[in-house]
C-alpha cells in the first residue's frame, strides 16, 4: 500500500516540479539551476515506476534508494533556488514539505526491506 502511496505522490509532485520549471523559465529566465530540479524532482517518480520490474529485491531496493537521492537532490535545488531569490515562499514551503514527506516514505520502505533481507539471510543460515 505505502508503495502505491509514495509513487502517486512522486508522480504528483513531479508535475508540480514541472509547472514550477515552466514558471521559473517564463518569469526569471533561469536555465541552470532548474533545470537540475527538473532532473532530480521528476527522476524520484521514474525511479519508483522502473522498479515496478525489478528483477530481485535488491535490483528493487536498488530504484528505492536512487529515488531517496534524488529526492535529497530535489531539496537541496529546492533550498538553492529559494535562497537565491528564483522561487517564491509559497511554491518553496509547499514543494519543500512534499518533497520530504516523499523522503521519510522511501526511507521507511528502505528500512523495511533491509530489515526483511536481513531476517531472511539469518533464517536462512
Amino acid at each position: 500500500m505505502e508503495q502505491n502511496t509514495v509513487k502517486f505522490k512522486s508522480k504528483v509532485f513531479a508535475k508540480n516540479i514541472i509547472f514550477l520549471y515552466q514558471k521559473i523559465l517564463a518569469g526569471k529566465r533561469e536555465y541552470v539551476l532548474s533545470k537540475q530540479l527538473l532532473r532530480c524532482g521528476t527522476s524520484i517518480g521514474a525511479n519508483l515506476a522502473e522498479s515496478e520490474c525489478a528483477i530481485s529485491i535488491n535490483d528493487f531496493l536498488s530504484k528505492v534508494y536512487i529515488s531517496l537521492k534524488e529526492a535529497s537532490e530535489t531539496i537541496f535545488w529546492l533550498d538553492l533556488l529559494h535562497e537565491t531569490g528564483y522561487i517564491c515562499i509559497n511554491d518553496y514551503t509547499r514543494l519543500k514539505k512534499d518533497c520530504e514527506e516523499i523522503k521519510r516514505m522511501l526511507s521507511a520502505t528502505t528500512k523495511t526491506i533491509v530489515t526483511k533481507l536481513k531476517t531472511s539471510k539469518q533464517t536462512n543460515n
